[in-house]
């Protein structure tokens, strides 16, 4: 049997061509039909007639539109927040809207464009969080360098509360030094109140040494003087402070934002206008709140005094057998050697990495549990 397709194509033998092509003929003559009704074959869309699920255009709308309102926070969770403040305010529910998903979120703003695919970053289920658990339990502290509009360097210090992220101070100067350091973890304990424990990494303005020279030992002195307890970060462990370094990325994005600070008083200014705008209008993602809302309702404060409590970790206070080992629970000993025998320790427990520190919050060394040995051997030098 003869046939013609679209575009003067004559097929002389249907069957055999279908045999040859591996189509079935009730499609070969599906497909004729409809080139001879349309004059040409074209894909057809498989596009449902109605998509009831569809997000309505005034949604879609609304997140185009605060992706560019929300700069340069603006990612799927944040615009998650926003909606959901909109939907209150405009009674969605009686319109029949309602807040799509963070991935809904993500895929109307990737048909917009808006989103620059980051194919190398790890997927948020990878992430294991801990903090601890009341506000005043532990403050981060840690200094990031900027520049002003004339080009000079400058630093500034954050002070973060671990278990709300709260910002306590946020305190521009000309250097990373002690006295910078000093003035930043005083403002926090004004306008927040002292915690039980001060968590900075070792730097010279906060262990005494370096740049800190000719006030040496005024940041240790300053924090143990609000009766806190200042501790240093172990080597080889930056997740220790990872939430006030995270943090330095938030407040340089918003800085890019506004006009570039001629002055160190400039600079400050616009401090104290983000430390407003990050602790009361800025929804944290891991909180699912902002830091001022979460420090205004947390059940209960920590502060000087009290023995932190910490998610997924465990603070251990210990004393060093005479044979020179520290017993970690009933499980595991570690070794720190017989001239510290009688020494009271503090060792810090995050899942499998232990951190032990000396009484004056120096870190002594470090330790990955081996769960199938009780005796884990000695410790990993801090230095």
């Amino acid at each position: 049997m003869d046939a013609t397709l679209g575009a003067g194509v004559k097929i002389t033998n249907v069957a055999q061509w279908c045999r040859q092509n591996g189509v079935d003929r009730r499609t070969f003559y599906r497909h004729k039909a409809r080139i001879e009704t349309e004059g040409e074959w074209r894909p057809r869309s498989h596009r449902p007639r109605s998509s009831p699920g569809q997000t309505p255009a005034k949604v879609e709308a609304e997140i185009v539109r605060l992706r560019a309102e929300l700069a340069p926070d603006n990612g799927a969770d944040a615009i998650g927040a926003a909606l959901r403040a909109l939907a209150a305010e405009q009674d969605w529910a009686t319109a029949g809207l309602r807040v799509p998903h963070r991935s809904t979120v993500n895929k109307i703003l990737q048909r917009a464009g808006l989103v620059t695919a980051q194919p190398q970053k790890r997927p948020k289920s990878s992430f294991r969080r801990f903090a601890y658990a009341r506000p005043r339990d532990c403050y981060q502290i840690d200094a990031t360098e900027l520049k002003l509009a004339t080009g000079q360097a400058v630093v500034v210090f954050d002070v973060l509360d671990d278990c709300t992220r709260l910002l306590a101070a946020c305190h521009a100067a000309d250097a990373e030094t002690a006295p910078a350091a000093v003035a930043a973890i005083t403002a926090a304990a004004a306008a927040c109140g002292p915690p039980a424990i001060v968590l900075s990494d070792n730097g010279g303005a906060f262990t005494g040494g370096g740049r800190s020279t000719g006030a040496r030992g005024s940041f240790p002195r300053a924090v143990a003087a609000m009766s806190a307890r200042l501790i240093h970060s172990s080597p080889y462990h930056p997740q220790t402070c990872g939430k006030v370094e995270r943090h330095h990325q938030t407040l340089k994005k918003w800085l890019a934002t506004q006009p570039a600070p001629a002055t160190l008083t400039d600079l400050q200014a616009l401090l104290d206008a983000y430390r407003t705008w990050y602790n009361t209008r800025r929804h944290h993602i891991s909180l699912g709140a902002t830091p001022q809302h979460a420090w205004d309702t947390a059940p209960a404060h920590g502060g000087p005094g009290q023995l932190p409590r910490q998610h997924d970790a465990t603070i251990h206070r210990l004393t060093v057998a005479p044979n020179g080992t520290l017993s970690i629970g009933s499980n595991y000993l570690i070794s720190v050697g017989r001239h510290r025998a009688g020494q009271a320790l503090t060792a810090i427990r995050d899942h499998d990495h232990i951190t032990v520190y000396t009484p004056d919050g120096t870190p002594l060394g470090h330790h990955h549990l081996n769960h199938n040995k009780h005796y884990q051997g000695t410790l990993t030098p801090a230095a």
